[in-house]
């Protein structure tokens, strides 16, 4: 039997890229061989310049980026290749497009996740350009499920604390109470019967399986299951 060996896009940023690894390495001991360990490279990238692009709307930079993360991955003996977050997968389908190795996507393993469990009507927490992106909406509407946004003063906050607090590892009890309370308004004012964390960062701090009494789906958690499905295949 051949092992396999998974390639991770990470860096982007630091604090969810490591929490991927603790997270394959716990899944792994409940569904991998005993006594053994996952085989997984990680190319930790310096990926600032490239996210500022990106959120001004060039997504140019990521791609060169992340596909020469890819060649490398691949070089190395990766046979699959994940991108360690949710709002770089603007960039995804160009990247995949022409790696040297297949890609999993983030956001089919979200949509696939939502479908199995019968979700219709999610809310969604996330930086603005997932939250109001065509590319993260579109596979979940193809899947006949309905995104429920924050109201816009919510979003905005949103974003504003992502790169303020979580993306630089910075996560504060005011900071889950009030995400904690946007999801309730969600809940009381729209009927969500579930809430993505639509960015990796989120799961560090909302680590809850329910919060208003819907169900969590953890970005990072139904990736990671995903890419062990395959890492398991072999």
């Amino acid at each position: 039997m051949t092992e396999r060996m998974l390639g991770i896009v990470g860096g982007v940023g630091p604090e969810s890229t490591a929490d991927y690894y603790r997270r394959f390495i716990a899944r792994w001991r409940e569904r991998g061989p005993e006594n053994t360990y996952p085989s997984i490279l990680i190319d930790s990238l310096n990926s600032r310049a490239a996210l500022e692009a990106m959120l001004g709307g060039d997504t140019e930079p990521t791609v060169r980026l992340f596909s020469d993360s890819v060649a490398r991955l691949a070089g190395a003996g990766a046979g699959l290749a994940i991108v360690a977050s949710v709002m770089m997968h603007m960039a995804f389908d160009a990247v995949a497009a022409s790696a040297p190795i297949p890609m999993l996507s983030i956001l089919d393993a979200m949509v696939a996740e939502a479908k199995r469990r019968g979700i219709r009507r999610p809310g969604v927490l996330a930086t603005r350009p997932t939250t109001e992106g065509g590319f993260f909406a579109r596979p979940f509407e193809a899947a006949g499920i309905e995104l429920i946004r924050p109201v816009e003063t919510d979003r905005a906050w949103i974003h504003e604390i992502y790169f303020g607090e979580l993306f630089r590892g910075e996560f504060r009890e005011a900071t889950r109470d009030r995400l904690v309370s946007i999801v309730d308004a969600m809940h009381a004012a729209s009927n969500i019967d579930a809430v993505i964390l639509g960015g990796t960062e989120l799961p560090l701090i909302l680590r809850e399986s329910t919060y208003a009494g819907v169900p969590v789906l953890d970005s990072i958690g139904i990736h990671v299951e995903a890419a062990i499905d395959w890492l398991v295949e072999a």
